[in-house]
């Protein structure tokens, strides 16, 4: 599904009107999806509905929105700002339908809206909409301040948050207590940046149109959004083909799953080697492999320090082991040998998780990029070309962790990734490979990917809330999950396992990056949706990872 800047979404309206679906019908298309979402969520009583319109487009849709509402027998309330009486088409059958009016001018202490606030059940924010930037005045920031007093600000993200991406899909349980359900965007929200005005609500829901926007995955605009529900309104997907950013959803990844065929055998599923572990760091070897069989690949060798060997596989029998030489638990240079004997029988390699920080794992990491090479292709009868004397050819890469680390220590590391590398860092880890201090927390973190992806000729998943995937050539996609679950010590190893093994089962590094990411988040949904957002473990993510399969692929 496309991810839209406010601009590309004026285009896309503007091409659509002028291709005979006028902007008349996309409002009432529009409105119409507010009011089934709200009726969906409020069962078969009858409720007391609160409608804020602005003076544009979005108060519009919220004029038909409370049409239809009145005419299903809801009682309800418009509260104009800066919107004229006469003449208002749209407003006139909204009144016919059975809504009463009241205008913010004929209200200066708001006491009308204070007192329709504190009896309603649902409140329809649609005040502003996509235009407005930066901070909220005329009188907008005092409605907004006022209907949140009076129904209780939410001062933190609702249980909804996670945003189980839909196309307008309004099915759920009534809502115990006041709804308030934003309209395209919370009212004060940029739908650019995320930025937010102090006034703007807290939604239980968002109804957006056609496309998602990218303030709705940009904090803290993000915190506001609620469960984000995606509304077709019409707009024939042909007008935004050329939109490079997009949102993963469950059927994209459904359909790029590795099959299980019945007479399959475990070289069928692909061979992932780890380089990873170190004294201090145990756990991280056994964790990414234990992903990497959870996703499904079929053998897993860990090629760890020696002396952590015994204690490592207590915890991984599975998988089998490549001991190598190390200085105090650390693997070193003189590990390339071993390494260089093996590699050739791996469709998959990831490298980093525990290794360390000490220079002998940064030396590793250097030999590794430097003369690793991935294989070229024969063109008919002319053989691939001959690579440098002392090189390996290496299979699909992921570099986590400390093998980050290690890359951003060396001056131009980007020139040395063999190609289809994936690199999988959070923020720190990224701003170190840029060589910044510090990603700031309101950053365009797509852009960030997008940039690296080109400069450095790679995939990059740059985790966090609503992990961003890019690749060279534009590809931007973003994963519809922010759950604070996973915020767990371990859950990066469980991630680039995850992302190793699907490169194993033959997908290409970008649809490894993106498909990893999503499984690997989905799976700590699913972990939260039974026993709440703190207390998860590494290892109980990676046994989580078959419960997400199955959902995408039952």
């Amino acid at each position: 599904m496309k991810l839209v800047t406010v601009q590309e979404m004026r285009a896309i309206e503007k091409a659509s009107d002028a291709a005979g679906h006028h902007y008349g019908t996309m409002m009432d298309r529009a409105g119409g999806a507010v009011a089934q979402v709200v009726t969906g969520r409020i069962g078969s009583r009858r409720a007391r509905v609160l409608v804020l319109v602005g003076p544009g487009n979005n108060g519009g849709d919220g004029l038909v929105a409370a049409k239809v509402l009145a005419q299903a027998g809801h009682k309800v309330t418009l509260y104009l700002w800066k919107r004229q009486a006469a003449p208002d088409a749209l407003l006139t059958e909204a009144i016919s339908a059975g809504s009463a009016a009241y205008h913010c001018a004929s209200d200066p202490d708001l006491s009308a809206l204070a007192t329709a606030a504190e009896r309603c059940d649902v409140v329809v924010d649609a005040l502003l909409g996509t235009g407005a930037r930066g901070v909220l005045r005329d009188g907008a920031e005092a409605i907004l301040a006022t209907v949140g007093k009076m129904i209780g600000l939410r001062r933190a993200a609702p249980e909804t948050a996670l945003l189980p991406l839909g196309q307008g899909d309004c099915s759920g349980a009534p809502h115990a207590g006041p709804l308030i359900v934003a309209v395209d965007v919370p009212s004060g929200m940029d739908a650019d940046t995320g930025a937010v005005d102090p006034s703007t609500l807290v939604a239980d829901l968002c109804v957006t149109f056609a496309y998602p926007k990218r303030g709705h995955f940009r904090y803290p605009g993000a915190s506001r959004v609620g469960e984000l529900i995606v509304a077709d309104i019409g707009i024939s997907p042909a007008l935004s083909e050329g939109i490079a950013a997009s949102v993963v959803t469950r059927q994209r990844v459904a359909q790029k799953l590795p099959g299980r065929e019945p007479n399959a055998h475990k070289g069928t599923f692909g061979r992932v080697l780890v380089i990873a572990g170190s004294a201090n760091y145990l756990g991280a070897p056994a964790l990414a492999g234990r992903a990497a069989y959870r996703i499904g690949a079929g053998l897993v060798t860990l090629a760890i320090p020696a002396p952590i060997q015994m204690a490592v596989a207590s915890q991984l029998p599975e998988a089998t082991y490549l001991a190598l030489p190390n200085d105090m638990g650390v693997i070193t240079p003189q590990a390339m040998p071993v390494i260089c004997e093996t590699v050739d029988k791996y469709q998959a390699l990831l490298v980093g998780p525990g290794l360390s920080q000490e220079r002998a794992a940064r030396d590793l990491v250097r030999a590794l990029v430097e003369r690793g090479r991935r294989p070229r292709q024969a063109i008919g009868f002319i053989a691939p070309r001959e690579e440098a004397q002392g090189a390996i050819i290496l299979p699909p890469m992921v570099i986590d962790a400390d093998g980050l680390n290690a890359l951003a220590r060396m001056e131009g590391w980007w020139r040395l990734l063999p190609e289809g590398t994936i690199l999988t860092p959070h923020p720190v880890e990224m701003a170190r490979l840029m060589g910044i201090e510090r990603i700031p927390q309101d950053a365009d973190r797509l852009a960030i990917a997008r940039e690296a992806a080109e400069r450095w000729g790679c995939t990059v998943v740059l985790k966090g809330a609503y992990t961003a995937v890019t690749s060279p050539g534009g590809k931007v996609e973003v994963i519809p999950f922010a759950e604070p679950a996973l915020a767990t010590a371990g859950s990066g190893d469980v991630l680039a396992g995850t992302i190793a093994g699907l490169l194993a089962q033959g997908l290409a590094p970008h649809e490894a990056g993106v498909s990893g990411a999503y499984i690997h988040a989905l799976a700590g949904v699913l972990w939260a949706t039974d026993r709440g957002h703190a207390g998860l473990l590494a290892g109980e993510l990676a046994d989580q990872l078959p419960a997400a399969l199955r959902t995408l692929r039952p």
